[in-house]
């Protein structure tokens, strides 16, 4: 049976992608999808790039692929500095040209969502692909739940909040420390948020994603040496220090 193992959020931080591939494949993962926004924030853009494009069967488009290759509409300053940063990081002349041509290249072929089966997979929600922030509160709003849960089969799988956990039609948000080892998802409906791996923003500075076998899922955690990438953040003056700062946190 093929395990997959989902990553999202990524955010060019490139000693968490590596501790996550190293825990992915140590689980037996013989298969991986990225769930968008590989690049933005963090300090190594082209590195992930790099290890995305040869290992992932696919990867979507997140709002930050959006804001680097169009513009970062609706981002904060400390986003909108790390796109316009990344983007100068991306095409420079500074870099090789065919790379720089095969990067853009990935980033504007990225699918919105992809939907195999039963299973969508998409950045943000199932409702509006890439931008839209479906929040642990959300679950709470019965008439939105029903609207979000029009759109899914069986299962969605989503990032973009950083906040890992499950969402069903008329249960509460369950978090992911909350669940203790495999999870099933049958006997109803499901959107899973897979986390982060390269900016955590639930209190555990560990990198996180999912895998799954096309029944259970399974939250990984991984502990990598964020204070090394927050220390290569904050040597770059184009990006806000707050940004490393955040990943010594976990917020």
């Amino acid at each position: 049976m093929k395990l997959t193992a989902i990553l999202s959020d990524i955010h060019s931080n490139y000693e968490a992608l590596v501790a996550v591939m190293e825990d992915a494949a140590s689980q037996g993962a013989d298969d991986f999808v990225c769930l968008g926004d590989v690049i933005g924030y963090g300090p190594s853009p082209r590195q992930v790039l790099r290890i995305v494009i040869e290992n992932s069967r696919f990867c979507l488009m997140g709002n930050h692929e959006e804001g680097v290759l169009y513009q970062p509409v609706g981002f904060n300053w400390k986003a909108e500095a790390s796109a316009y940063w990344t983007k100068d990081q991306l095409w420079s002349k500074r870099h090789p040209p065919a790379e720089n041509r095969r990067f853009r290249q990935y980033l504007e072929g990225a699918p919105r969502y992809v939907e195999e089966g039963d299973v969508l997979y998409v950045h943000a929600s199932p409702l509006e692909p890439t931008k839209e922030y479906v929040m642990p509160e959300a679950s709470s709003n019965a008439a939105y739940m029903k609207q979000l849960f029009s759109r899914i089969k069986r299962v969605a799988f989503g990032g973009h909040t950083h906040l890992p956990g499950v969402f069903t039609p008329h249960q509460p948000f369950l978090a992911q420390d909350r669940i203790d080892g495999p999870f099933p998802l049958v006997g109803g409906k499901f959107f899973v948020n897979t986390g982060s791996v390269g900016q955590p923003r639930d209190g555990d500075t560990r990198a996180c994603y999912v895998l799954f076998d096309g029944v259970y899922i399974v939250f990984r955690r991984v502990a990598y040496n964020c204070r090394k990438t927050a220390h290569k953040i904050k040597r770059i003056k184009r990006l806000p220090s707050a940004l490393g700062t955040r990943l010594v946190l976990g917020l």
